[in-house]
């Protein structure tokens, strides 16, 4: 009976660790993000057939004090020079100033979609750069940034 209760946990365990495909890296920003810093972060590809989602992992407290967000990002192989920066605004409450993230506490967690589907030109080091681009110079609220990627489950 134990040999089979061994054998049915180390099959879940392996089932949950490979279903989900998934890395998550986190950037501190600490409660304040200057507008000129630049969070990055480098993943390393080496499956070009997958289709992945690259998703941004957006931490805030109750200090944040705007509805939406606003990122200045771009995506390019390590060495590459010339690249497009795109400019994204999410929504991170609704009309009444309730978040929409999850959590217990001040701090809640909100997951944004940046790419979907993307599949990757090639294998190598890959960076994806992010500042703040609200108005202000100091952002407060903000206490962490990161950048999810996973394998696409769509066809």
């Amino acid at each position: 009976m134990i040999k089979y209760f061994k054998i049915f946990f180390v099959s879940i365990m392996l089932i949950s660790c490979s279903y989900n495909n998934e890395v998550v890296s986190m950037n501190e920003v600490n409660g304040t993000w200057d507008k000129k810093k630049e969070l990055l972060f480098t993943m390393n590809i080496e499956d070009t057939s997958t289709p992945k989602n690259i998703i941004f992992v957006v931490r805030n407290n109750n200090d944040y004090p705007y509805s939406n967000l606003f990122l200045i990002t771009y995506l390019k192989a390590e060495n590459e020079k010339n690249f497009k920066i795109d400019t994204l605004n999410y929504i991170m409450a609704k009309p009444n100033g309730e978040w929409l993230g999850k959590g217990f506490g001040e701090t809640k967690e909100i997951l944004f979609q940046y790419k979907n589907q993307y599949k990757f030109p090639k294998k190598g080091k890959y960076i994806i750069g992010v500042k703040q681009g609200m108005r202000t110079n100091s952002l407060v609220g903000i206490e962490d940034l990161g950048v999810k990627l996973e394998n696409s489950t769509q066809p």
